[in-house]
């Protein structure tokens, strides 16, 4: 893996519309955008200061790989054409392997999470009234249960530095209505389920995502962003797993782990931007995670090392 980080691209052949926590998106004509995914991380819906070596070229990878694992559920943003192609060759170096050319739909103002295992924010709610997003789930669960079947808990969408919002299902159908909200369901818990019957031969359990969908000019429902990557999900290693305590994380979960422990002037962090300055020894580990998760689910051989699970 290179050590050389790319923190944001700078583009001179199409115009910037928006810079993401980790993506940057650029016009290309008025019907696609090519998406330039940097080495940008965030936390608690802040982004470090400090990227990640390689990890836009990682999630990119991951993303494409599922695009085409799961296109036969619901059709995705893809065009099918290089993103090489849309820049000028002084740019081909910033966009090859970390981008994607995309169709532009309208996005769905909700994320669609789906959660196969109790975690995160889903444990600490349930600590407290039994419930995950207005879902009523069994008594007895603990950190990392394995749930009867996957439960569907949605989210707004948060503007750049403030933080998503669990919503229940009919919040979600007062956003979009009821027949989309539906499909959106069906579609994303199906997608988790395949993806995680099949992360599961590969000995990696996908304990939560969150998948994105917008309407193309047509109204035709597409999924978008990316998916099913550590940036948007959970990955833990099946032979390290056991009910009740959290599994080593294959995610940005290490990250989160350490941004908890951390105290600026004496106290908690408290979530908001700046973050904390990021250790280069916490940015490696992070890394050598995402590339981990990538091997796993791509090779034949599991990927999952004594070491980096120790670390």
């Amino acid at each position: 893996m290179s050590n050389d980080a790319v923190f944001e691209s700078n583009l001179h052949s199409l115009p910037l519309l928006a810079r993401g926590k980790v993506r940057d998106n650029y016009a290309v004509g008025e019907d696609r955008i090519l998406m330039v995914a940097s080495d940008r991380i965030s936390a608690f819906d802040v982004v470090m200061g400090q990227p990640i070596p390689g990890k836009g070229a990682l999630l990119t990878q991951m993303a494409l790989f599922w695009f085409d694992k799961l296109a036969h559920i619901v059709p995705n943003h893809l065009t099918g054409d290089a993103p090489e192609s849309v820049v000028a060759p002084d740019e081909v170096a910033q966009v090859r392997g970390r981008a994607m050319l995309v169709k532009r739909l309208k996005p769905l103002p909700v994320e669609a999470v789906v959660r196969g295992y109790l975690a995160g924010s889903g444990w600490k709610e349930y600590q407290h009234n039994g419930e995950v997003c207005g879902v009523a789930l069994p008594p007895g669960l603990k950190n990392a249960s394995r749930l009867a079947q996957p439960i569907f808990t949605p989210a707004t969408k948060a503007e750049m530095g403030e933080h998503d919002e669990n919503i229940s299902f009919d919040r979600m159908v007062e956003i979009i209505g009821a027949d989309l909200a539906g499909r959106v369901r069906d579609i994303a818990t199906r997608l988790y389920q395949e993806a995680a019957a099949y992360a599961l031969t590969r000995g990696i359990i996908i304990a939560d995502t969150k998948f994105e969908f917008g309407l193309d000019p047509e109204g035709r429902l597409v999924l978008m962003d990316e998916i099913l990557t550590p940036d948007s999900s959970r990955f833990w290693p099946l032979a390290s797993y056991q009910e009740g305590s959290n599994p080593p994380s294959y995610d940005k979960q290490f990250l989160r782990d350490w941004l908890e422990s951390v105290t600026v002037d004496g106290n908690p962090w408290n979530k908001q931007a700046p973050a904390p300055e990021m250790p280069q020894a916490i940015a490696m580990a992070t890394a050598e995670r995402y590339a981990a998760a990538v091997k796993g689910l791509q090779d034949q051989g599991l990927a999952w090392t004594q070491d980096c699970s120790q670390r």
